[in-house]
């Protein structure tokens, strides 16, 4: 019967390692062999990487102040059937429909981030953008309500402008 011998192609010479050279190459396992490790890194998208720029700090702020301005827009709509009055010069006003708008592109821009890379969007300086983002899901939630409780009990919502019907 032959024997088949199974050697490398090319012989590696080992130096002699003794116990003071072994814990020098391996300092956490001296009994263990050295396994190869694997290491992936995605890149970054470019849409995402604003976490720590001036303009998602102001993304973040203007989200954190839009929804308790739609909150008390949604309680007026609930209690009066209108929205919020003009305001001096119709500011009041503006900054309600600012608001709605800063609120509907938060939430589309975690829907399109969601999609494009897996995840919301970064949590931002000091976390506030994601903050902006869980606050403009729930301020959502509260539209999709206080506009369906609207239109079933007085068959419609309100005009964007102010009516005789509001502020007469």
């Amino acid at each position: 019967m032959a024997m088949a011998s199974l050697s490398p192609l090319r012989p590696t010479l080992q130096p002699h390692l003794n116990q003071h050279s072994l814990s020098r190459l391996y300092p956490f396992s001296l009994h263990h062999s050295r396994r190869p490790s694997l290491l992936c890194k995605a890149k970054e998208d470019p849409t995402t990487t604003t976490s720590s720029s001036p303009l998602s700090l102001g993304i973040a702020v203007s989200g954190l102040v839009a929804s308790p301005v739609i909150a008390y827009s949604l309680y007026t709509l609930k209690t009066t059937g209108c929205g919020l009055p003009p305001g001096p010069g119709g500011s009041l006003g503006a900054l309600e429909g600012v608001s709605y708008l800063i609120v509907a592109g938060i939430v589309v821009w975690s829907i399109v981030t969601k999609v494009r890379t897996g995840s919301g969007l970064p949590a931002g300086p000091y976390g506030l953008l994601g903050g902006a983002e869980g606050l403009a899901y729930l301020t959502l939630a509260a539209i999709v309500v206080v506009f369906g409780l609207q239109i079933y009990e007085t068959g419609s919502l309100p005009g964007p402008l102010p009516s005789e019907q509001c502020f007469g």
